[in-house]
């Protein structure tokens, strides 16, 4: 049994709110849980203290237990310093210029 720290969603249509759950890797997003370990409300300024609160003791105790965090909700712990943050490799811009175009712009610079 693969055991995840993720975001199950609650709250009305258009005012999303999300409990910190640990949770079985095969069940539903909004499905059955273990534990609830923390709340985040993306409705609230990001320096709001009430946007993301988490039970520190009782995620250390399931990450101990060899649960792994969301990408998402290991952002979230690494800011608040219960994991190291992690590091994620920076992504190609599709929309940039291609090759040729590149050497176009640099021959006109010059």
């Amino acid at each position: 049994m693969g055991l995840k720290i993720r975001l199950a969603r609650a709250g009305a249509k258009k005012r999303p709110y999300y409990h910190i759950v640990v949770a079985d890797s095969r069940s539903p997003r909004d499905g059955r849980f273990i534990e609830k370990l923390g709340s985040y409300n993306p409705m609230l300024p990001a320096e709001h203290e009430d946007r993301i609160r988490l039970q520190d003791e009782k995620i250390k105790e399931w990450l101990g237990k060899g649960a792994l965090a969301t990408d998402r909700v290991a952002k979230f712990l690494g800011k608040a310093g219960i994991i190291e943050m992690p590091v994620y490799p920076e992504q190609p811009k599709q929309s940039a210029p291609k090759k040729k175009a590149q050497e176009r712009a640099a021959a006109a610079a010059r």
